[in-house]
């Protein structure tokens, strides 16, 4: 039997009804999977491939002859719009199957949510934070949910890899297999791995499972893309919005008539762009079709977007942030405009898909606005090293590269966490059953004993736990202030948040109050301050007229690999013409080639700033950069901190002669991280790091930012060539 004849009748009926000439290679492969054996099951492949029916079908098949006695399935999403999006193109055959859908998270009903707790069955859609509220809160109630459940499938698995988030949700999962005896199979879907192997490790994670990722050798769609790039000229407040202006009737052009996304890395990009697009449009007299996805957008604002975008026949155009990056659902997209760089290729990759998603070929075109920089400058500075990136990420994209998974070994932040979540849900335990809990977890498996008994230590000295007569621990005093609380089932930074209100409306938020009569953007309109309520966060608004100068600063940055600073290197040295780039943008970088030449950057990696500064162009990643700027510390005593110049290090009150020293040293003497001066007070983003003692931070930030051996390695390859 082939695979078409081993689904469920109504699923042939279905397939049939809707005129598919054939099942996809990635479908026929996970009903391989799911049908034939018990393993698990990663379906990576490009996006709109059919991953969602690939997963359905045949675990609709299974719950079909063999029904499930409590919730089937487990459907897990990084997200809450992901899960109200999801199942469409399915509901007809779960409707057909008598398979219910609920959603499980704190917008969905209450009324729902308590039809399913009486009558378990079928599939629960659920994100981390609500799953970790059920477990912490629920624990007998998840035990009847869940006590046949089959299958736990994550959507959009890159999300979590290498993440607290993804720390959180595999040790909930274990947890869940924990409290009802069994271990159910895991479904993942990804369009963007750049690591396959180290995926399956994750999805594995505490199963003793077999992970399979059918190799269908999915093709990736034609994609179309351009880079142009403006230069703005300094001046006045006018001069400067003038000169801008072809930037923006560029950005006015590329999306007219087509349905559009334009993605920015910061949202105060985001809104910049949307206001100046409105107010084209204005004096064009043309509609008014732009709209606003981000963050700080109001959840009903978000929605608005979506559905609009999803079902509407205007050509409408969104600006966004990440929070379009992911799956949702927006019908056919015509065309992707990103303004600057994309931080990743992963994340270039996944914007690029979300264009031409019914068949059509995928369409992307960078916009970058630099300004003009003034004579006699430092050459370094004079360069748009994110230019250069964005070339780089593209051509490795050409090469089906993505950034490998980097797991974070000891995530102490998410074991204080998960510690403080087991007390509340279990009340009082033992030390060792607590440590045997936990510490058997498989994403927990580096941490030793000593680590664990350090941070039980201070969590009592911190009154976060507290001692029983008994010698149990309990959730403490301050605990229980924090575990209370519903921020506390997230794992991610939630930053204190000023609500925009215009009368009775939630505009979105800000992360700090304005003063009244300030005007600012947000949900690409303008608006003035009227009122600040410093208690309750609340800042009252009224519509304004015109643009302002300035919004609220946006965020960025990341972890580079090496590989891209290499690619960065190749793309300035080689001769390289490369189509896609516009006149204007192919201008840019033989200017750019011509500085390097000129400074002979790539032949003399050292280069002096002044007598006793200099810069190193070694084309480290970030983890290999971080040693080398450890090692150089210790070596270099006398040397003053000095921020680095990315993408290279700036060596302050050196002489030459000394740095050369210490860095031919680097390459040739082997080093560990005991050689290394970790300083103290270092920092490791994490929303519970704060509960985590310094030396256990050391340890963390030493495992997950700094890599001695790629650094040696590469500057040893840099020498020989």
């Amino acid at each position: 039997m082939n695979a078409f004849e081993k689904l469920a009748p109504f699923i042939q009926d279905y397939i049939y009804r809707n005129n598919w000439e054939e099942l996809r290679e990635v479908q026929v492969a996970a009903c391989d999977v799911i049908l034939h054996t018990d393993n698990n099951l990663l379906i990576a492949t490009p996006t709109a491939s059919g991953k969602t029916e690939a997963a359905f079908l045949p675990v609709i098949t299974e719950l079909y002859h063999k029904p499930s006695s409590s919730v089937g399935v487990l459907y897990i999403a990084p997200l809450k719009a992901l899960i109200n999006d999801q199942f469409v193109r399915i509901e007809e055959l779960l409707e057909e199957a008598y398979i219910p859908v609920t959603k499980w998270h704190g917008d969905a009903s209450q009324s729902l949510k308590n039809k399913l707790l009486k009558n378990p069955k079928g599939i629960m859609q659920t994100t981390p934070e609500s799953l970790e509220a059920m477990l912490m809160k629920r624990k007998q109630q998840a035990m009847k949910l869940f006590s046949d459940l089959r299958f736990i499938i994550i959507d959009e698995v890159h999300h979590f890899i290498g993440e607290d988030r993804g720390v959180q949700l595999l040790s909930l999962l274990e947890r869940l297999q924990n409290l009802i005896g069994f271990s159910p199979r895991r479904i993942g879907l990804s369009a963007t791995l750049g690591d396959g192997p180290a995926a399956e490790q994750w999805l594995n994670s505490g199963t003793p499972r077999t992970c399979v990722t059918p190799d269908v050798g999915t093709e990736r769609r034609k994609a179309m893309i351009m880079i142009s790039h403006f230069y703005t000229l300094p001046g006045s407040v006018d001069q400067e919005r003038q000169s801008a202006l072809g930037f923006f009737e560029s950005l006015y052009s590329l999306t007219r008539g087509k349905k559009s996304i334009v993605f920015s890395n910061s949202r105060s990009d985001v809104e910049r762009n949307m206001v100046n697009l409105k107010d084209i449009a204005e004096k064009r007299r043309e509609p008014d079709v732009f709209l606003v996805h981000h963050g700080s957008i109001s959840a009903s604002n978000r929605e608005y977007a979506e559905t609009q975008m999803k079902f509407s026949d205007l050509p409408l155009v969104t600006g966004a942030t990440v929070t379009l990056e992911l799956g949702i659902d927006l019908g056919d997209l015509e065309r992707i405009v990103q303004t600057g760089c994309p931080h990743s290729v992963a994340s270039l990759a996944q914007r690029l898909g979300r264009s031409g998603r019914r068949g059509g070929v995928s369409e992307m075109c960078f916009l970058f606005e630099e300004e003009k920089k003034s004579e006699g400058i430092e050459f370094y500075q004079a360069i748009n090293w994110l230019f250069v990136k964005c070339i780089a990420l593209i051509e490795l994209y050409r090469e089906n590269w993505l950034e490998p998974i980097a797991a974070d070994r000891y995530p102490y932040g998410v074991l204080y966490h998960q510690t403080m979540s087991f007390l509340y849900s279990h009340g009082e335990a033992k030390p060792e059953l607590l440590a045997q809990s936990i510490l058997s977890e498989a994403v927990f498996a580096d941490v030793s004993q000593e680590d664990y008994k350090i941070l039980l230590r201070d969590m009592l000295e911190k009154e976060q736990l507290e001692r029983t007569s008994s010698g149990g621990l309990l959730v403490g005093a301050k605990g229980e202030i924090l575990t209370n609380h519903y921020h506390f089932y997230s794992v991610f930074e939630s930053p204190a948040e000023y609500s925009v209100r215009d009368g009775s409306q939630e505009i979105g938020t800000l992360s700090k109050p304005l003063p009244p009569d300030t005007t600012f953007v947000l949900s690409g309109k303008t608006w003035s301050v009227v009122e600040v309520d410093q208690e309750q966060k609340i800042i009252d608004v009224t519509s304004a007229k015109g643009k302002p100068p300035t919004v609220w600063d946006g965020t960025g940055g990341g972890f580079e690999h090496t590989r891209v600073l290499q690619k960065m290197r190749e793309v300035i040295a080689g001769p390289t013409e490369y189509p896609y780039l516009h006149p204007s943008a192919a201008s840019r970088l033989n200017e750019i080639r011509l500085t390097i030449r000129q400074t002979r950057l790539l032949e003399n990696p050292v280069f002096e700033i002044s007598p006793d500064t200099f810069g190193l162009a070694l084309w480290l990643g970030t983890k290999a950069a971080n040693a080398l700027d450890l090692a150089l510390t210790v070596l270099l005593p006398q040397r003053q901190y000095t921020p680095p110049y990315w993408p290279f290090l700036i060596v302050k009150n050196v002489g030459r002669d000394a740095l050369l020293q210490a860095l031919e040293h680097i390459k040739t003497v082997p080093l560990s991280i005991s050689d290394l001066r970790i300083p103290d007070g270092i920092k490791v983003e994490g929303k519970y790091n704060d509960f985590v003692p310094p030396e256990l931070l050391r340890k963390q930030y030493a495992a997950k930012t700094i890599d001695i051996a790629e650094m040696q390695r590469e500057m040893t390859k840099n020498k020989e060539e």
